[in-house]
């Protein structure tokens, strides 16, 4: 008897959505054939990627869409989806199913092809840019599917009218895509909750976690290094509010920032550290093996998961940031949002927990932690336990509560 053959569909790189890459894994693992379709839209990445596959036995697909490996590829979906975003301005609510789709992703119809070239039992898929592709490759081909809604995807954006436009895209995007679904997972309990207001859908929480690794081995004590990750570095994510705290507690500290930096932004920030907290001192790294980024932790001593909630979703998220830091037995300092909430509640008192933008209760507790070494310890136990205790995908409200809904559709 064959395996049942499932495709995996994200509109991004494997190394920038570990959920589906976690999806691939388990389904894998657990004696699906698997395949996953992709895309390619930036260099670094499309590196990362062939090194994340060079490690795994799952058939993969990527479709390149980036300006130097594919410039008429490039052209022809960016001038596609912008014509598309003009004619779903004008249509407005009255826009058919297909404008709407091509307004909200750029390579719609090519994860949509891509998908349909194999046969398959069910499709998956996740990353705002496959949702409609992934309902309308399942329609076209009768094959039952499920989405990821890793994000709010409709409260991803500000409300100014292009923001407005794209949340109202995704709005219908994600209540269209899901009509026919098995099921929709979500990348937290907040985000789940607004699902359920916002859309009427009822979701599966699945959280950004990762693989438990072995006990975390401490750093010798030495000033305090603060480390942040994402795959891009900006402002509007609480960086700002790392110096200022740090100025404020007066402390001797490093703060590590990993991933892509926007155009002008690291230099922006350093002349705020060399304005508010000169003995802070900013230290860059370029994106890691994303099958690393437990291990890339490590050397640190705290974790800053400091999202501002400036949209509806950056204050639903639980990231994939929170959940890496108690993996690596990290102490951590995050903004009280209700995406974070979970977390904070289970770490307690054993975590920096402040409102966004108060920057002085931050400042206490970084210095309360450089001044106690035997605390920030404390503290790091702390969220190492509640990450061996909860938050790793081999839990049984992760990984297995996933396997258990694809089981039960596919």
């Amino acid at each position: 008897m064959r395996a049942r053959r499932i495709t995996v569909v994200t509109a991004g790189h494997l190394a920038t959505c570990p959920r589906m890459v976690k999806a691939a894994d388990a389904l894998h693992l657990s004696g699906y054939d698997v395949r996953v379709v992709s895309t390619s839209q930036t260099a670094w990445a499309a590196v990362a990627d062939r090194q994340l596959h060079s490690r795994r036995e799952w058939q993969w697909d990527a479709i390149a869409h980036d300006r130097e490996s594919a410039p008429l590829q490039w052209l022809a979906t960016g001038a596609r989806q912008r014509g598309a975003q003009v004619a779903a301005r004008v249509l407005g609510d009255a826009r058919p199913r297909a404008v709407a789709a091509a307004a909200y992703s750029r390579m719609h119809a090519e994860l949509v092809e891509a998908v349909l070239r194999q046969p398959t039992d069910f499709i998956y898929g996740g990353t705002s840019g496959a949702l409609a592709a992934v309902a309308e490759a399942a329609r076209r081909s009768g094959t039952p599917f499920a989405l990821d809604f890793e994000d709010f995807h409709c409260g991803e954006h500000p409300a100014d009218a292009a923001g407005a436009l794209l949340n109202d895209l995704a709005a219908s995007t994600m209540a269209d895509a899901a009509a026919g679904a098995c099921f929709v997972t979500a990348g937290s309990a907040a985000i789940g909750r607004a699902c359920r207001e916002r859309l009427g859908l009822d979701t599966v929480t699945i959280d950004n976690v990762f693989p438990l690794p072995g006990p975390p081995k401490r750093r010798a004590a030495q000033e305090l290094r603060l480390y942040w990750f994402s795959q891009t570095i900006g402002p509007a994510r609480g960086l700002e509010d790392a110096v200022r705290a740090a100025g404020l507690a007066r402390i001797d500290a490093e703060l590590h920032v990993r991933g892509l930096p926007a155009p002008g932004y690291l230099p922006a920030l350093q002349e705020l550290i060399d304005g508010v907290a000169p003995t802070l001192r900013l230290v860059h790294h370029a994106p890691d093996d994303p099958d690393g980024l437990v291990a890339g932790c490590a050397e640190y001593d705290i974790g800053l998961s400091l999202e501002p909630g400036v949209t509806a979703n950056n204050a639903l998220a639980l990231s994939n940031k929170a959940l890496t830091y108690p993996l690596a037995g990290l102490a951590m300092a995050m903004t009280s949002t209700p995406g974070h909430h979970p977390l904070a509640a289970d770490l307690g008192d054993a975590a920096i927990v402040y409102e966004p933008g108060d920057v002085e209760r931050l400042a206490d507790g970084l210095a309360a932690w450089d001044r106690d070494r035997a605390a920030l310890s404390r503290a790091q136990d702390a969220a190492w336990d509640a990450a061996r205790a909860r938050w790793h995908w081999e839990h049984p409200l992760e990984r297995g509560l996933f396997l258990s809904a694809i089981a039960a559709a596919a």
